[in-house]
């Protein structure tokens, strides 16, 4: 997949299929409108293309009224994003900044500026809920009739629902029964807050993963016999937190089970550096003999979150935190030996 930063790159292909949207997660939904665009572009003859944002356009209203809780809780990072979209077989992905400018343009020049002249679309397609322009003013209908009058297809993507079992409200020795949910970046966040990362999967249509770059922290887990590979990312609002069972990607062939604090990590002082600042912090159960104890330091690894432990807990002291980190090790590893493939 061919990935630009806005659209005046003479390699961008002068006529594509369109999608547009956030694509938060690349859920079922997204996987099912990328199948769709990928069928569409194949008979046209075109390349298939994401039109995204970043920053997340409530990120950037958020930071203009200087009120972060308006912002979502992101489910992916751009760089985990833009791997997922190329998983989906895209073409080419145009991420264009939001800004000021962007915000001010109304629907009738996005279409213009952006979809036409732009990226040359031949075909666009959007969600059932798609609104564009300044103060979302555009929608489905508007780009139909404009797409109508210069040439260009326009198609609507319905809901996409999948049954999710329920565990809950059952009658004892019944199956648990279901319900019809909309696949939707919401539903996503929502799962993960709740630490349902069943769910979540199912949602996703695959486990839920977070990659980052690996970098020195205060080397505190040393001390406490559980060093951990400290995972930096842009800070920003988490979709969950808490302790987990993970495993560790990127190290080594196989997946290193593992155990991973996602947070705050409320037993340090409030002096610490790092205090606040949501960090991912995972410690491998087993080192692979092939790597050095430093070789992971400026590395990419995926942390695939298989199932939450229990939230965060504020230690009283460092012996406390010894302690519990211990407990979490070994509940980490009774559920990967209960869980591994036969």
């Amino acid at each position: 997949m061919r990935i630009f930063r806005g659209f005046h790159h003479p390699q961008l292909a002068q006529a594509c299929a369109l999608t547009v949207g956030n694509f938060d997660g690349v859920h079922r939904g997204h996987q099912a409108m990328l199948a769709t665009l990928r069928s569409e572009a194949r008979h046209l003859g075109v390349p298939s293309c994401v039109l995204t944002f970043e920053p997340h356009p409530r990120d950037y209203f958020a930071a203009l009224q200087n009120n972060p809780q308006l912002a979502p809780a992101r489910i992916t990072h751009l760089r985990d994003k833009l791997a997922e979209l190329e998983r989906c077989g895209v073409d080419q992905c145009v991420v264009l900044r939001f800004d000021a400018q962007l915000a001010a343009l109304s629907a009738h020049d996005f279409i213009e500026k952006v979809l036409i002249k732009g990226l040359g679309v031949k075909y666009v397609l959007v969600g059932d809920d798609f609104k564009f322009g300044a103060k979302r003013s555009g929608d489905f209908a508007l780009l139909s009739s404009v797409g109508t009058q210069m040439g260009f297809d326009v198609a609507k993507m319905n809901s996409y629902e999948i049954p999710i079992p329920l565990s809950k409200d059952h009658l004892p020795g019944t199956a648990p029964s279901s319900a019809l949910v909309r696949v939707s970046s919401s539903a996503v966040r929502l799962a993960l807050s709740q630490g349902q990362l069943d769910v979540a999967q199912k949602l996703l249509g695959r486990t839920y993963v977070i990659s980052g770059h690996v970098v020195y922290g205060r080397q505190l887990g040393r001390s406490l016999n559980a060093r951990t590979l400290n995972v930096r990312f842009k800070p920003q609002r988490a979709a969950t937190q808490g302790i987990f069972v993970v495993n560790v990607l990127g190290l080594s062939a196989k997946p290193l089970a593992g155990v991973a604090n996602f947070g705050v990590r409320p037993s340090l002082s409030p002096t610490d550096k790092n205090q606040g600042q949501i960090l991912l912090e995972a410690h491998c159960l087993s080192w692979p003999s092939s790597l050095s104890l430093e070789g992971a330091y400026g590395r990419v690894v995926q942390i695939e979150l298989l199932h939450k432990l229990h939230d965060e807990f504020k230690y009283e002291s460092l012996a406390a935190l010894e302690a519990g980190i211990a407990k979490d090790c070994a509940d980490a590893l009774q559920w990967h030996q209960a869980h591994s493939p036969v």
